[in-house]
């Protein structure tokens, strides 16, 4: 599998559980699109950083080759799918918790 597969499964895979197995519903709200938005420019921020300056390198065969701030498309998707991933659990921490 190259890394744009499993960064698009990834997401896939979020987006499942957020609105379908765990229902949080976190991609319908403002709260999450704010709080993405403000992480994203931090993400971009860094994978600029850390491509730029050779620090990480991808294999051209495993990525499609677009390019945002000097790192792979797949590095935001994945990170999507990242911070989607942990808000859903602190989602389901907190309601474990309160029962």
């Amino acid at each position: 599998m190259t890394y744009t597969q499993i960064a698009i499964a990834a997401v896939v895979i979020a987006i499942a559980f957020d609105l379908y197995l765990f229902n949080t519903q976190l991609l319908k709200g403002k709260v999450f699109w704010t709080s993405y938005a403000i992480i994203l420019g931090f993400q971009l921020l860094t994978n600029w950083w850390l491509t730029s300056r050779n620090i990480v390198m991808y294999s051209p065969d495993a990525i499609i080759g677009f390019r945002i701030a000097s790192a792979p498309l797949e590095d935001l998707l994945f990170g999507f799918a990242l911070v989607l991933g942990v808000l859903i659990n602190w989602i389901r921490q907190d309601a474990s918790h309160k029962r």
